[in-house]
C-alpha cells in the first residue's frame, strides 16, 4: 500500500506546541478553543482570533523555531510507516523543517518523497500537489487529521482515513495508530 500522509496533526503531534504558540498570543483563548480552531487550518485560527499581520508573522516565527525534540511522532505511527509499501507527504510545513524533525527523530528512511509548503503548489484542498504525488507513486491512501487533508484525494479517486475525526466522508477513522491494521486492511 502507498501512502499520502499530511504531517502536523497526522504524523506528528504539533498540535499542543502550537496552541501554546497561540495562547501566548491570546492569553484568554482557552486549550479547547484553540485546538477547536488548528484543526481547522492555522489560517483559520489567525482570522478566528483576528490576529494581525505582525501578530501572524510573529507566531508562524516562532512555530519554525520550535525544536524537534519540542515535537512527537504519534504513538504507533512508525508501525504504520513499515507496513506501507512507500510513503510521501503533503504538507503546508517548509521542507527543512519537517526533514529536520524525521531525522532527529529516526524516521526519515521511511518516506521517499514530499511536497512541502514552500514548493509553490498551491494549498489544500487544491488537488495539484496530491495529483502529482499520485501519478508519480499511484497514492493507495491518504491520512490526514482534518477534512482539508482528504478533500484532494478524493477528488482523484484515492481512499481516506481521517485520524483522531470523525468528520464525514472519510473511508476509514482511526483514533489510533495501533488500531490501524483492523481499520485499514492493507493491501486490500
Amino acid at each position: 500500500m502507498n501512502i499520502l500522509w499530511d504531517f502536523d496533526g497526522t504524523l506528528f503531534n504539533t498540535y499542543p506546541a502550537y496552541t501554546k504558540l497561540f495562547q501566548e498570543a491570546v492569553p484568554n483563548a482557552t486549550q479547547e478553543e484553540v485546538f477547536k480552531q488548528l484543526k481547522v487550518s492555522f489560517s483559520h485560527t489567525f482570522k478566528y482570533f483576528e490576529l494581525g499581520e505582525e501578530m501572524q508573522n510573529q507566531i508562524r516565527k516562532k512555530a519554525r523555531e520550535l525544536k524537534p525534540k519540542e515535537l512527537f511522532p504519534f504513538p504507533a505511527v512508525e508501525e504504520v510507516l513499515k507496513q506501507a509499501d512507500l510513503n510521501v507527504i503533503m504538507t503546508h510545513k517548509e521542507r527543512e523543517d519537517v526533514w529536520n524533525i524525521l531525522k532527529f527523530h529516526k524516521l526519515d528512511h521511511y518516506f521517499i518523497d514530499m511536497v512541502a509548503g514552500d514548493d509553490g503548489y498551491p494549498r489544500k484542498p487544491d488537488p495539484a500537489s496530491y495529483k502529482y504525488l499520485h501519478e508519480k507513486h499511484h497514492i493507495d491512501l491518504a491520512i490526514g487529521d482534518r477534512e482539508l487533508d482528504i478533500l484532494p484525494a478524493k477528488q482523484l479517486g484515492i481512499k481516506t482515513c481521517l485520524f483522531q475525526n470523525r468528520t464525514s466522508g472519510a473511508d476509514y477513522y482511526l483514533d489510533d495508530y495501533h488500531d490501524f491494521g483492523s481499520v485499514v486492511r492493507l493491501h486490500d
